[in-house]
């Protein structure tokens, strides 16, 4: 099963107000009250005890500039986004630490990079049933018409079982107004758009892993 959602983009401010017709604030909390039950129907999926068990290995690069960069310690929080909830809802997944001192980095960047064999060792090595692969691209610019910071990320997510079959996949979009602190903004956007992209991920997860 191979399912793929999408996530509308949000754009708010980070130490600036700027005010919205009481139309535009009325939409935006139905749009996220439409989203809470969206995500809430798909943490309902029901979730057998032997797939809740299976071992995950969680691998996420970052894109900078077309540029991916697969080092796992040097993304330990946004993995943490998505780790901590998966082992919220009882999953097991490994951390960045667990899969270091296990994985050589050129076998992680198989994975990113399409290698089939070594990916497949990478993940016999620890045992893993799933892997879940994850890009998390962000670029923060200038916006000149109101003269401050502006920071977007864009998710992508592939859920597959160990012989390289995906399950699911999932991605999803955010946009924000900064300060000085972009990079703390990119992780802020990241956290408000990870519980729509791990519920994706479980449901499939659930409704049609073996």
């Amino acid at each position: 099963m191979l399912a793929s959602w999408s996530v509308a983009v949000s754009v708010h401010a980070q130490g600036f107000k700027f005010s919205n017709p009481p139309e535009g604030a009325k939409a935006e909390a139905q749009a996220q009250a439409d989203r809470r039950a969206t995500i809430d129907e798909m943490l309902s999926t029901p979730c057998r005890e032997r797939i809740r068990n299976a071992k995950i290995m969680v691998l996420i690069a970052e894109e900078k500039n077309g540029a991916v960069n697969a080092s796992q310690g040097g993304y330990g929080r946004h993995v943490d986004a998505i780790n901590n909830r998966l082992r919220a809802l009882g999953l097991k997944t490994f951390s960045p630490e667990q899969i270091r001192a296990q994985i050589a980095q050129e076998e992680v960047d198989a994975y990113f990079k399409g290698d089939a064999d070594r990916a497949l060792s990478a993940s016999k090595r620890l045992a893993a049933k799933y892997v879940l692969r994850g890009v998390i691209a962000s670029q923060a610019t200038r916006n000149a018409m109101v003269n401050v910071n502006q920071v977007r990320v864009g998710m992508n997510f592939t859920l597959s079982d160990a012989a390289g079959r995906p399950v699911s996949t999932a991605s999803a979009t955010n946009e924000s107004y900064a300060g000085s602190d972009t990079s703390g903004m990119a992780l802020t956007l990241i956290e408000e758009r990870a519980d729509e992209v791990v519920a994706r991920l479980y449901s499939d997860y659930c409704r049609a892993a073996r």
